[in-house]
């Protein structure tokens, strides 16, 4: 298999499985709803919606959520062009085109989200009826100003904090308490590959194809 193939093949099939979840919790589920995942109460689909970061995370300034936006629109197209590069260089191992195709697809899948989900949908509340995809009223936002919809819940187990620990000290802490969706777990992923098995290849990057006829006539 080309290595073009193998990237494109997971990003394509990690944006389809991602956005089928997220498709099915919107139009499903009310907002704030929980599922167990196999009747376990420590694992959850559980239906949230984000304005900000990966994991839940939230980018409190003025216009933040449209900066966010346009930065992972930015962010986006500089890997693709940086992997596109990366595909033309000899030498380099498919594990790491593996790892940057996840986070490609991680990344456009919240683009997604955020880019249009605002214009598709219908707002999502805690009581009523599940959000309707193209609703006849027009959307919840405008274009860039989506929601991110997260799902995954897994509130392992909760520990207190000794008294003596600064600031937090005596409080109650939730392992592990994120809500995050498949785009989240592609990212992380493909960042924990590249830290753990890739990192000599940003020490001792591969000459590329432009470079080599030069190093062969200097020798």
């Amino acid at each position: 298999m080309k290595n073009s193939t193998l990237v494109a093949g997971i990003v394509v099939l990690v944006l389809i499985v991602d956005q089928m979840i997220k498709i099915w919790v919107k139009t499903n589920m009310l907002y704030g709803e929980m599922i167990p995942i196999f009747g376990w109460d420590r694992a959850l689909i559980h239906f949230v919606e984000n304005e900000g970061m990966a994991f839940g995370q939230r980018f409190n300034i003025p216009h933040g959520k449209l900066i966010l936006s346009l930065f992972r629109i930015v962010a986006a197209t500089f890997l693709v062009f940086f992997l596109r590069s990366l595909l033309r260089t000899p030498g380099i191992t498919k594990g790491l085109y593996i790892s940057f195709a996840l986070i490609l697809a991680g990344a456009l899948g919240n683009i997604i989200d955020s880019t249009f989900y605002g214009m598709l949908f219908s707002a999502s509340y805690a009581h009523g009826l599940p959000a309707e995809f193209l609703p006849p009223g027009g959307g919840y936002g405008t274009f860039l100003h989506g929601k991110v919809v997260d799902m995954f819940y897994f509130p392992l187990f909760e520990v207190q904090l000794p008294a003596w620990i600064p600031r937090f000290g005596g409080e109650s802490m939730l392992f592990f308490g994120p809500v995050f969706n498949l785009a989240d777990v592609a990212i992380s992923w493909g960042v924990a590959q590249i830290l753990f098995f890739h990192r000599g290849f940003f020490h001792n990057p591969p000459a590329t194809e432009a470079n080599q006829p030069q190093k062969e006539e200097e020798e």
